[in-house]
């Protein structure tokens, strides 16, 4: 099972709803969804049909309903979602990504020193 096999930002939108509390129904996603994003219940229907066949999400017959639940971790999600942005991006490049980040985003003091202590940690190990 892949898992990060093209995760649109729609359909991070429901694996987000989903790790944070499953099973669910799709009315249930769909609620959770509608204030934030507007959505319609059959969009919803459809992000689940696509997620379902890419291998996130696994169901289970529930009388007339169908209960909805994670078959990754979010971890693991963002694991192979770096990989394939560092892969598609950077050319698998870490730290090429790594410089353009630490110039381009506005990192607190806090972050920085974080940034340098990993940095340091890592230092002879590669």
């Amino acid at each position: 099972m892949s898992t990060g096999t093209n995760i649109s930002e729609s359909e991070w939108e429901v694996m987000n709803v989903l790790w944070s509390e499953s099973p669910l129904t799709s009315s249930q996603i769909a609620e959770r969804l509608e204030q934030p994003t507007g959505w319609k219940p059959a969009t919803v229907k459809t992000l689940l049909g696509r997620l379902v066949k890419k291998g996130q999400l696994t169901y289970e017959a529930d009388g007339n309903r169908y209960l909805y639940r994670p078959r990754v971790s979010r971890t693991a999600a963002v694991q192979a979602e770096s990989h394939s942005f560092l892969a598609r991006v950077f050319r698998g490049d870490a730290a090429s990504m790594l410089l353009h980040f630490a110039r381009n985003a506005e990192l607190s003091d806090t972050e920085a020193e974080e940034l340098r202590q990993l940095l340091d940690a890592g230092e002879g190990h590669g």
